[in-house]
């Protein structure tokens, strides 16, 4: 079983309970009526209207139509009030009971010997009095025959009030403040995270945009280098076709050396002249006939397919962000519709 601390170490658990009894805000003991925070903190109820109307200096009174909210000042937890303001929070009757309690054991106490501070000037004389024109406690001596016999004093209780009332209201207006600061941080954290996930969607869009023209441009090389691999097989089959051609002629030819060689090793005249003449008529119409197809001057020559990408590189390098763009979806529709419409025997 855990038990407190403070309680253990102090000998009268009543003064241990005091201190559980103490407004962070007034820095008193609760006044009632006692209201609950839904964070389980207490307040004095006026404590937590004055909390409330520091930080909602324009809500009207507590029967507005709307609520309203503010932060615990011991764990800063965002409480949000309904119409009723801080009239509709929950009272905290048991913390009331207890302070009750606890008061009728104070009175029935003997009263305390209080440490009081004593007049550095009389050190025989308690500080009793407030210099109100050098805004410092003293004594009555310091007041009849020392320092502060010429200026205004008040009794020290009556400043202690008024400071302390003093003191309250500035806890309060700067627990509010801190309600204002801790809001301002959070719009901007929230801030922070819109602009992170509105950047990584524009990261998203561009690498699309840049996968579209990716796509159309692998598409174009696609079909420039089957027109030149289309012109490159009608040329090297006419070139083959010529060298067929010209593999027969002179496999011909030689047949018809081979023929001539041989009439020529024949001794007898009569024989010679048998086969001489037709053999010489083969030979002249082989002659004439050699003259076959050739390829043109420049045939082998491919400068028609050379591309002029000057204009489209300068085009590439001043791809930018348009101004007031907000849509990207709707520029890769037309990147795509712009390649479904591009003619097939466009360069």
């Amino acid at each position: 079983m855990d038990y407190n601390t403070d309680i253990i170490r102090d000998n009268n658990p009543m003064d241990s309970l005091e201190k559980q009894l103490i407004c962070p805000i007034c820095l008193e003991m609760f006044n009632k009526p006692v209201v609950i925070l839904p964070c389980q903190h207490n307040l004095c109820r006026k404590c937590a209207n004055d909390v409330f109307q520091a930080g909602n200096p324009y809500w009207p009174t507590r029967t507005s139509v709307s609520g309203g909210r503010f932060r615990c000042p011991t764990c800063r937890h965002e409480v949000i009030l309904d119409r009723h303001g801080v009239y509709g929070l929950q009272r905290n009757l048991l913390v009331e009971n207890i302070i009750d309690v606890y008061k009728q054991d104070y009175t029935s106490r003997p009263e305390k010997k209080e440490n009081h501070p004593m007049c550095e000037k009389h050190e025989d004389e308690k500080i009793n009095i407030y210099c109100l024109s050098c805004e410092v406690p003293t004594c009555s001596m310091c007041k009849v025959f020392g320092a502060h016999k010429d200026c205004d004093v008040s009794p020290l209780q009556s400043v202690y009030q008024s400071q302390k009332t003093e003191l309250s209201s500035c806890i309060s207006m700067l627990v509010a403040a801190n309600d204002r600061i801790q809001c301002i941080l959070s719009q901007l954290e929230e801030s922070c995270k819109t602009v992170q996930k509105n950047c990584q969607k524009r990261k998203v869009s561009v690498i699309e945009a840049f996968e579209v023209l990716s796509r159309i441009l692998e598409e174009t090389k696609a079909h420039l280098t089957q027109r030149i691999s289309k012109a490159e097989e009608e040329k090297l089959n006419f070139v083959r076709s010529l060298v067929h051609n010209y593999q027969e002629q002179l496999q011909s030819s030689s047949n018809l050396l081979k023929n001539a060689f041989q009439a020529m090793e024949h001794s007898g005249a009569a024989n010679f002249l048998l086969n001489s003449k037709q053999l010489i008529k083969t030979i002249m119409e082989a002659s004439k006939g050699c003259q076959l197809e050739k390829t043109d001057p420049g045939f082998e020559n491919m400068d028609q397919f050379m591309l002029d990408v000057e204009q489209v590189s300068h085009f590439l390098k001043s791809i930018d962000f348009s101004p007031g763009c907000e849509d990207d979806e709707d520029d890769m529709e037309e990147y795509e519709e712009t390649e479904e419409d591009r003619p097939e025997g466009k360069n």
